[in-house]
Formats: C-alpha cells, structure tokens, sequence
C-alpha cells in the first residue's frame, strides 16, 4: 500500500474507486479508500489504513457508504449549456463550463457547429486563447464544415464543403496548437488528403455527417480516422448487405465510438449493442448545446433556430414545427447513469467510457498505467452514491 509523506487532509473511505485499467479491477478487490492533501492524492488502499494518515484533527473524514468513487468526467463533444454556445467566444464560457462542472465533468472539447471557414477560423482563434487560460477547456473540436449535406443534421447546408488544403492549413493555423478533434465525411473530394493532413498535426480525424459506405469509411480509418463522431446519428444505419459507418469502425480496432446515451438520439437495445460489439472503445458523449441546464424553450445552434420540448432539441422547420435533433440537453452525469440502469454497462466500464476511453480517444491520457487517480495525480473525482448519481465532487477550477 502506498503510503504518504504528509497527513491526509480529506479521507473517503467504505467506496469502490472505478479507475484503472480493465485487468487489474476487480469490484471484490478494488481499493476501498483514497487520502488526499492539497488537491493532489497522496495515498490508496484497503481496510483502516486511512487511519494513520490523520494528523490533524481538522481532517475531513467521509463515509462512502459502500458507493464510488471516480475520476471526473470528461466530454469530447460539446456545444454548450447555460444559455450560451462556444460560437459565443469568451462571454459564455464560464456558463457552459460552470453547467458541466456541476454534472461532474472536469473537461470538455467545446465543439463548434459548420460555419463558413471564415466564420470557423475567427471562433476557433478565440477558443484556442480561451483555452490557454482555462484548464476546464481541453481542446477544440471542429464539427464540420467537411460534411454531407445529405446527413447534415443540425448544420447549415449552405457552409458545407469540400476539404481543400487552403481551407485545412487555415484551420489548423487560426486553432494554434488546440484543434483535438475535427469530424468531417470521407466520402467528399479531397477528404483523405485532408485526414493525412490534419493526422500528421496531431489531431484526431473523427468520421460523421457521413453518406460513406462501409468501404470508403474502412479506407478513412485504414488512413488515419480513429473516431466515429455519434454513433447512429448522422449516418447510414446498419444495413445486411451494406454495414456502413457503424460496422466499419466496429472492426478497426483503433478506433473509439461516441455515444449520446440519452435515450432519445440512440435506443437502449442499440446502445447496449454497440457496446458489446465495442468493449472498451465507447465514448460517452453530451453533444450538450446551450439549452443544457436551461428550461424549455427557443435557442440556436450556430446560426440555426432551434426550439427545446421535454428537453429534447430539435432544428425549427420553414413552417414551424419541430424538425430533426439538433444536439441535445445531456448532461454527463445522466449519459454515465443510464450507461449503466439501460445499457448494462457495469459501473467501472460506464466511468471508463466517461473519462480514460475519451481522454485516449484524443490522445491527452495523462494517467499513470490507467490510473487517473494514482497517487500523485491531480484530485478531480466524485463520489457517487451505488445508483451512480453524484453525491458530492471535488473538482479544480
């Protein structure tokens, strides 16, 4: 058992801790307390060890009540909450990172929608410096505007396009260095010179708002593509005689599967088998726009109205009436739930899928051998009461 060199000044213990890598956990031999000291924890273990750690009596002792404790979660697909998008630059971004935060989410990609690719690099140079000063902000995810207009869902069919190098080179220099993620179709003209390109600087080419079949998907992944952005949505289904998108990224190895697990974009017994065809490479997602944390009602996501029913979002059509989903009011706390009361994920596997499958998906797994709460690592965690709900968070920032 690790053991620390300074007192503890907060102890949770009677948890299970839901980190680290599949092989080594074990619910009947996870570690069963964490000591932590100046935001950094400082010790694991089983049974009373906990106790020598007590030095002072102004230590904060918690019972976990047979719960959980986990590492906070990370989103790498979200457009907002709170009333604002990250289109709206630096005014909103205390709002959308404060409504994450309280559903216990540490990091988030913030996600812009198609825009022209003037429009996209002027947001995409305002998030990269809003990043640098703010941890809670882990990259930028470009959503388009390299998609299909035939599964365009909530983006403007007027600004999408084909990849040129002119227009990735923009890209990739108004983001500065912050660009993680970008989703794009394969099947468009240019589109796999685009996946070298953006590859070889380090961001992760994701496949979505995609006509491609099963071929041209498996060419995008065999080149370089290691994520499939929403499963389901956006895309053509699963067909026996033409597996498309979905299967394509089943049978790359390498490649992760976002899911929005509200019940609404994607049902249980889809979830459930995506997962099982997938262990391991699920990435629970919000695809949150600004309506998330707010009350029903009108909204826009990027420069499209919106209107918000039983919080569930959907484009507003020419006559009014609602038209197809246009992100959703998830929050991750809900999506990591029902990841485990309607997908049959167990709660291990449903953290995983909200916090080291993502932050691998992007390549910023800082954890040490899967780890995310080692000794030594920063203490942004939650304790979770057994039916996964948050009981109580300690998160920096």
């Amino acid at each position: 058992m690790p053991t620390a060199a300074v007192a503890a000044e907060l102890v949770i213990h009677d948890t299970v801790v839901l980190d680290g890598e599949p092989s080594r956990f074990q619910a009947s031999s996870a570690d069963t307390w964490l000591a932590v000291t100046g935001g950094e924890v400082i010790a694991r273990g089983r049974g009373a060890g906990w106790k020598d750690l007590l030095a002072s009596p102004d230590a904060r002792i918690i019972d976990g009540a047979a719960g959980y404790v986990a590492p906070a979660y990370v989103d790498i697909h979200c457009h907002g909450a709170g009333g604002a998008s990250a289109e709206d630059g630096r005014d909103g971004l205390e709002e959308i990172l404060a409504v994450h935060r309280a559903h216990g989410t540490r990091g988030l990609a913030l996600s812009y929608v198609s825009d022209t690719i003037d429009g996209l690099c002027r947001a995409l140079a305002e998030g990269a410096d809003a990043a640098r000063e703010r941890p809670g902000i882990i990259g930028l995810h470009a959503e388009g505007p390299f998609l299909s207009r035939d599964f365009k869902g909530a983006h403007a069919p007027e600004v999408l396009t084909a990849p040129t190098p002119d227009a990735v080179e923009r890209i990739l220099t108004a983001a500065d260095g912050r660009l993680v993620q970008i989703t794009l179709a394969p099947e468009l003209p240019g589109a796999l010179d685009a996946i070298a390109r953006f590859t070889s600087a380090g961001v992760r080419v994701a496949i979505g708002h995609t006509a491609a079949d099963y071929a041209q998907t498996a060419a995008a992944f065999d080149d370089g593509a290691s994520i499939l952005t929403h499963a389901f949505n956006g895309m053509p289904g699963i067909h026996h005689r033409a597996p498309g998108p979905i299967l394509a990224a089943v049978e790359a190895a390498h490649v992760s599967l976002e899911l929005i697990n509200d019940g609404v974009h994607v049902s249980g017994p889809a979830a459930r088998m995506i997962s099982d065809l997938a262990p391991g490479r699920i990435v629970l997602i919000t695809d949150a726009m600004s309506a998330t944390g707010m009350s029903d009602g009108r909204y826009e996501l990027g420069s499209l109205p919106v209107v918000v029913e039983d919080s569930v979002a959907r484009l507003v059509t020419a006559d009014g009436s609602p038209g197809s989903i246009a992100g959703s009011t998830l929050t991750m706390d809900e999506a990591v739930k029902r990841a485990v009361a309607e997908v049959g994920l167990s709660p291990f596997e449903a953290v995983r899928a909200a916090t080291s499958v993502p932050l691998r998906a992007l390549g910023l797994d800082p954890s040490v051998d899967g780890d995310l709460l080692a000794v030594g690592m920063p203490a942004d965690f939650l304790l979770l009461d057994p039916d996964m709900g948050i009981r109580e968070s300690w998160i920096a920032g």
